[in-house]
């Protein structure tokens, strides 16, 4: 599988981390937003690539979106159609299966400042591994946005 990454200031030392990680399960990976970061800079700059990047790769890709909460980088990355982006600040790794089994996810957009490295490896793990169930009221569902 390919996976895309990007993060703001925030995120940066994560991504770097979790690109090694996951390419060392095998995945290639690209870094979509490949400049230096700086406190001032706006996360929607990077995320809104890594997203519209996803979307052009017609389903044979996932993005990975790392920034200080996740929250804002789930926010820019919902805006494009076609985006399911889900976000993992910590707690229990069921929501993470439920994202990709239930809600085909396509992006995973983290929290830095809330995850170990060790929890964010766990949590991309699991991402990755998860499949869609393709269940029909899954698919149904989907086609409703």
């Amino acid at each position: 599988m390919r996976v895309l990454f990007a993060s703001d200031h925030a995120g940066e030392n994560l991504k770097a981390s979790l690109m090694s990680f996951v390419e060392g399960l095998g995945h290639d990976v690209d870094d979509v937003d490949m400049r230096s970061h700086t406190p001032d800079d706006d996360y929607p700059d990077f995320i809104g690539p890594l997203a519209k990047k996803v979307l052009s790769m017609g389903g044979r890709a996932v993005g990975i979106a790392v920034g200080g909460s996740g929250q804002g980088e789930a926010m820019v990355a919902n805006r494009a159609k076609g985006i399911r982006a889900a976000v993992y600040y910590g707690g229990i790794l069921e929501i993470i299966r439920l994202s990709r089994d239930h809600n085909d996810a396509n992006v995973l957009c983290l929290g830095a400042r809330f995850l170990t490295e060790h929890e964010a490896k766990r949590a991309v793990s699991v991402w990755l591994e998860t499949p869609f169930s393709g269940d029909a009221r899954h698919v149904r569902r989907h086609k409703k946005f």
